[in-house]
């Protein structure tokens, strides 16, 4: 587009804005314009020489600029259906994780969810005083069970612990020491001032998550490879 044209353009634009300036005088209006017709037409003229003036001046970036306007509206529409539907969202990640990674605690309100693993235990990450410490269920433990290793990462003073408590492992008799957790935590079931015993060194394989957390529960069941565990309201 030539120069010429842009100054024809821009002339047109100050043209009609006089004239509607002028439009605002009554006597003026009965000569230029004795009807709202051609006051609407004024301004069409007006919006069409700045659309003419614009598309003139910025022709040769105006396909990036669409360009670029579509994809932040894309992002920002993404955006707010993701805020929208974060929890949804969530869950549904949780549980792909859990099927993609058995003993992964899939968080669903007050319920958790975990998969068997391939070795046939529910294997599940919980935290102990904030720390994450793997732990095996095992529904015939009367109490929660720790080695000296996860009670020391724990924060437990297994140095001044009296092993007073006579056990049953896979390794055969052993003594515990009793102890008291601050707080264990399973997803989003959390749990505070739970009884466990503290095996001696070398004397347990796993960590055991037993009854003394699975009775402070609401419910807690194991159908086929899922292991549902469900917090009080």
């Amino acid at each position: 587009m030539s120069r010429r044209l842009i100054w024809l353009l821009v002339l047109g634009v100050g043209l009609s804005l006089a004239a509607l300036i002028a439009s605002s005088d009554q006597d003026a209006i009965a000569n230029l314009l004795r009807h709202d017709l051609g006051a609407i037409a004024l301004k069409v003229v007006l919006v069409l020489c700045v659309a003419g003036l614009f598309f003139a001046v910025f022709r040769e970036r105006l396909a990036q600029a669409l360009e670029a306007t579509m994809f932040w509206a894309v992002v920002g529409l993404l955006l707010v259906i993701g805020y929208s539907y974060r929890f949804e969202l969530r869950e549904a990640a949780d549980r792909v994780i859990a099927e993609l990674l058995p003993g992964h605690v899939a968080t669903h309100g007050r319920d958790v969810e975990i998969v068997r693993g391939q070795g046939g235990d529910f294997s599940i990450g919980a935290h102990i005083n904030g720390v994450k410490i793997p732990m095996v269920l095992d529904t015939g433990a009367t109490s929660v069970v720790l080695t000296q290793d996860a009670a020391r990462a724990a924060g437990l003073p297994i140095e001044i612990l009296n092993y007073s408590v006579n056990i049953d492992t896979a390794n055969g008799r052993t003594k515990a020491a009793p102890v008291t957790l601050d707080r264990l935590a399973v997803g989003s079931l959390i749990e505070r001032s739970v009884p466990a015993l503290v095996v001696q060194h070398a004397q347990l394989k796993n960590n055991l998550l037993g009854m003394s957390f699975l009775n402070r529960l609401q419910s807690w069941e194991v159908r086929g490879d899922r292991l549902r565990l469900r917090a009080y309201p």
